[in-house]
């Protein structure tokens, strides 16, 4: 909540404006930017990717993106000090010291061949101090007590161990709280959080977020957090700035915006938001079951020695088994680690389970020959969450699709005409086909990744977090693509993902997993209205904001239509 004690802002920026290279499409990545932050509040920015809000947290700690990518116009002051005009030596005097940043991917912000006690230990050892007076201090023990003390403040299990464990070690939701006690370590007064949660379950999410406001109403910090979430942004934001193309559309109470938005492009944000409340029920008892799984089992071990010593036995699945029919769209939900995502991995033999059935219309492909798969793969294909890996760099568009039917035996120009009619279905223009992978944003790429995945004509399409990185338009355009083409081609439909939201829209079914088990499957609309386990209760529970999106339901129920984007 706002400091209405104090008489200046902690932080005000002033008519920012950041340039970009001159073959960019814009000009700015912000232009011309004039936002407040008081002490005791979180300010939400929210926007879309490329819409500036990403820059313009960055720009408050000096930490643009390239040479290229620099303010142009305004000023950005703490506490009457101009950052834009501080030596490089100030600006790593502040950075930690009075104004920290956690970073969207931690794996990738924290350094790998560091243990995480050792690399908080060196923000101490370097900015700081080990008993909270932000006075160096070389004294090991004493630091080495202040790092468990802030483990145990970011409520991680067994801060001892995690002390001596790699990045690699701890699970997403482990890692971010790590990166926040590493930002917490000198007690500053501004901590920026720039997408800290987009990438986790919605209960390690949740809890994130709960330990982000805990911890700034402990200490009084003023708050940036850059989301594109509007659930999160309900969750805990006490007043919200929206950005469009680097510029600053609305800003304003978190009520006030969330409740009665001005700006047009706001609106169109917010009906984008996937509701909790699944769509109508659409019947398939009539029709055969195409995917059935029986006792699919799978098993990794871990921790063993270099000598032959056995490691421990992790279940990744355990006795799985569920049925869809043709039509049908089932979604596989859980957290990280529920083994959804290994499940999808072992029914499109990409990976070989331990034992059970994976019966495709009638015919049990667990067991198949690499030769006998290969017809089952053109019944049965696969979009992945992240289309940018998966697919070629080095190919064009128009080859990557036409590759799988080449493989199969279509020819050459069957396939690239192919090829061109499915840039048609998934909405992006013929001549996109001699474009590479990097020319095209994340949604597009998701496109191309769909019509790669159509390109064999395939009855099953098994989808792997397809959304989960999106921003909310885009993942709307994505979902109601998939919606479409499902309908128009009467596609059968494996979904995974761990958005309580978008499985409520996208899917007819849900299993929900737990530690490789399933704990609980039906139909989405009696399963999100009376879940009987106590996991499945747990879920939609901790999803974000869940009380402002019944209101925001029934606001869209009894308001006319949004105006379009501008």
């Amino acid at each position: 909540m706002t400091d209405l004690n104090s008489a200046q802002p902690l932080l005000r920026i002033q008519s920012l404006s950041v340039s970009l290279p001159a073959s960019a499409d814009r000009r700015h990545a912000v232009e011309d930017v004039s936002l407040d932050l008081w002490r005791n509040e979180i300010l939400c920015v929210v926007g879309e990717s490329g819409s500036g809000k990403s820059v313009l947290s960055r720009a408050i700690l000096g930490l643009f993106p390239s040479r290229h990518v620099q303010p142009s116009a305004g000023r950005i002051l703490f506490e009457g000090e101009d950052l834009l005009q501080a030596s490089p030596e100030r600006l790593r005097d502040l950075r930690g010291n009075r104004i920290a940043m956690i970073f969207q991917e931690p794996m990738t912000a924290l350094n790998p061949v560091l243990r995480i006690g050792a690399q908080i230990d060196e923000v101490l050892e370097i900015h700081g101090s080990a008993d909270g007076t932000n006075q160096r201090t070389n004294h090991r023990d004493a630091r080495r007590a202040r790092v468990l003390d802030l483990l145990a403040a970011v409520n991680l299990p067994e801060p001892k161990q995690i002390l001596s464990a790699y990045p690699h070690q701890l699970s997403g939701g482990q890692r971010q709280r790590a990166m926040i006690a590493m930002a917490l370590a000198l007690e500053p007064d501004i901590l920026i959080a720039d997408e800290p949660t987009t990438a986790l379950d919605v209960t390690t999410q949740a809890q994130i977020l709960a330990l982000i406001r805990e911890l700034q109403r402990k200490k009084g910090m003023g708050v940036i957090f850059v989301t594109h979430d509007f659930g999160v942004v309900a969750e805990i934001a006490d007043r919200i700035a929206v950005m469009q193309h680097g510029r600053l559309v609305e800003q304003g109470a978190a009520d006030q915006v969330l409740g009665s938005p001005q700006a047009a492009y706001t609106r169109s944000l917010l009906a984008a938001v996937p509701s909790l409340t699944p769509g109508p029920k659409r019947d398939f008892s009539a029709q055969p079951v195409v995917l059935s799984v029986n006792d699919l089992s799978k098993s990794y071990r871990s921790g063993g020695s270099l000598f032959g010593a056995p490691g421990r036995r992790v279940d990744a699945l355990a006795a799985v088994s569920f049925s869809v029919r043709r039509g049908e769209t089932v979604g596989i939900v859980g957290e990280s680690g529920s083994g959804k995502s290994t499940a999808a991995r072992c029914i499109a033999r990409l990976i070989a389970a331990d034992s059970g059935q994976i019966m495709v219309e009638g015919v049990d492909i667990a067991s198949l020959s690499p030769r006998a798969l290969r017809p089952v793969r053109r019944r049965m294909q696969m979009v992945f969450q992240d289309p940018f890996g998966s697919l070629n760099p080095r190919r064009t568009v128009g080859q990557l699709i036409a590759e799988g039917p080449i493989v199969h035996g279509l020819g050459a120009a069957a396939a690239h005409a192919r090829a061109l009619d499915l840039l048609d279905l998934v909405g992006l223009e013929r001549r996109a086909a001699a474009r590479y992978p990097h020319e095209f944003s994340g949604g597009q790429r998701q496109r191309i990744g769909i019509a790669r995945a159509l390109a064999l004509e395939p009855a099953i399409l098994v989808a792997d977090e397809p959304v989960s990185a999106l921003d909310v338009s885009v993942q709307d355009q994505v979902l109601r693509l998939l919606a479409d083409i499902r309908n128009r081609l009467g596609l059968t439909v494996l979904f995974i993902t761990h958005d309580l939201r978008v499985a409520s829209q996208v899917c007819d079914s849900i299993v929900v997993m737990h530690k490789g088990r399933v704990v609980e499957s039906g139909p989405v609309a009696e399963v999100y209205a009376r879940p009987t386990h106590a996991y499945t209760q747990a879920l939609l529970a901790a999803v974000p904001g869940r009380q402002w999106s019944r209101d925001h339901e029934a606001r869209m129920l009894t308001t006319p239509n949004p105006d379009p984007t501008p």
